[in-house]
């Protein structure tokens, strides 16, 4: 038998009698410490499951080579065969530690490597896992694994068998059936050809225009630093703090869509709209199966944003994706009134938020009353509308000097 509280200083920790259990066909839990061997064993699952772009080798090679995380891998056995892979890494949140997934705000619709020929896991199991962890990491206080999508194709996420509570933010997307034309036909027609038209010629006039896939590592950091510098100016004007700013944030996105180019077809892509030899609008996406999933956007606020260059992007973006015979392009998380021009379809995230000390305990009450603060405010359109008005009003004083 295998002490579960045994030392984790660079060595696995394997919870439970192993030779019963794989005799048995009963569960077994291993905690990779951060490291090589714990990469290794992440990537070997990820080749035969399935599994969310932000839980993929490339999201998480890319983010422990610029971030350089405190991190770990559990992964669970049955039947002698490894089934469900979990990469945490472990992070400071105030005077608490808390294990979240890699990327934090920036990983959407997560969804864990999984077996999908091993059938689902029991929540037995799932407890198993997470009282795991907190014996491996007793430094942890909360298992914090949010914005999880409920499904991939027909399978569903093996850790929603845990408790959990929906996302606060929605996520909108747009079912493809039946082609570009018929996504029209359901999204206005007559009025969206009608505009893109209008705005094809203006665009012209303004300089021409074309559209870009980035193909090649110059390409892509010049649509990354276009990004970049247009979601800062927005953000600043939204009153918000700008979440792609620091140096080892833009180094993973980097790495991420530049490494994805060796893949056919990329797994991440990054789409641009030039006018005139400028970028006036980027987006970069996932791939998952047959779903695009639109991760980010942002567009220039200058004399041709009245044209709408990021509509005039995501009307021939989504116009690829039904030509590339793919099933639904994700506007992923937001709710946005440029997002319902298109979406029939809103999507609910889960979070599932474990305390694994007492002081994680103060945490997961704290976080869960939150979230439902955020879930009433965006849910109610005046109390939204007016939280952003002040949120710009706050950030127009702090600019001009006022506070």
């Amino acid at each position: 038998m295998v002490d579960a509280a045994a030392s984790f200083e660079g060595h696995s920790i394997e919870v439970g009698v192993a030779d019963a259990a794989l005799a048995s066909g009963e569960a077994v839990i291993v905690i990779h410490p951060g490291g090589a061997e714990a990469i290794a064993a992440y990537e070997a699952l990820c080749e035969a499951t399935v599994h969310s772009p932000s839980q993929s080798p490339q999201w998480i090679r890319a983010w422990i080579a610029e971030t350089r995380p405190d991190f770990f891998v559990a992964v669970v056995s049955q039947s002698g065969a490894p089934v469900l892979a979990l990469a945490a890494e472990v992070v400071a949140s105030g005077p608490f530690r808390l294990a979240r997934f890699m990327g934090g705000h920036h990983a959407n619709g997560n969804f864990c490597p999984f077996a999908a020929s091993s059938g689902r896991l029991s929540l037995a199991v799932l407890r198993r896992l997470v009282a795991a962890i907190g014996r491996a990491r007793p430094d942890i206080d909360l298992l914090s694994l949010e914005r999880m999508a409920g499904e991939i194709g027909d399978l569903p996420n093996p850790l929603l068998a845990l408790p959990n509570r929906p996302s606060p933010n929605l996520a909108l997307a747009v079912g493809l059936t039946g082609g570009f034309d018929a996504v029209l036909d359901r999204a206005g027609s007559r009025r969206k050809r009608k505009r893109n038209r209008a705005q094809a010629r203006k665009l012209a006039a303004a300089g021409g225009y074309r559209f870009i896939r980035a193909s090649s590592q110059m390409e892509a950091a010049r649509l990354l630093d276009a990004f970049f510098s247009m979601k800062r100016e927005q953000f600043r004007k939204m009153g918000v703090g700008d979440v792609f700013a620091d140096a080892e944030i833009r180094g993973f996105f980097g790495r991420l869509f530049s490494e994805s180019l060796a893949t056919d077809p990329p797994v991440f892509q990054l789409d641009g709209l030039e006018v005139g030899g400028k970028l006036r609008a980027v987006t970069g996406a996932s791939r998952c199966g047959s779903r695009l999933i639109c991760e980010f956007g942002a567009i220039i606020d200058d004399e041709l944003a009245i044209h709408s260059p990021g509509d005039f992007l995501f009307f021939n973006n989504i116009a690829v994706a039904c030509a590339e015979g793919l099933e639904v392009y994700d506007f992923s998380v937001g709710d946005e009134p440029y997002k319902r021009l298109w979406c029939d379809t809103e999507i609910v995230h889960h979070d599932v938020i474990v305390p694994l000390s007492a002081r994680g305990t103060l945490l997961a009450l704290a976080t869960h009353a939150k979230n439902r603060l955020k879930a009433i405010v965006k849910g109610n359109r005046y109390l939204w509308r007016l939280a952003k008005a002040l949120r710009r009003r706050k950030a127009g004083r702090e600019v001009n000097g006022e506070w």
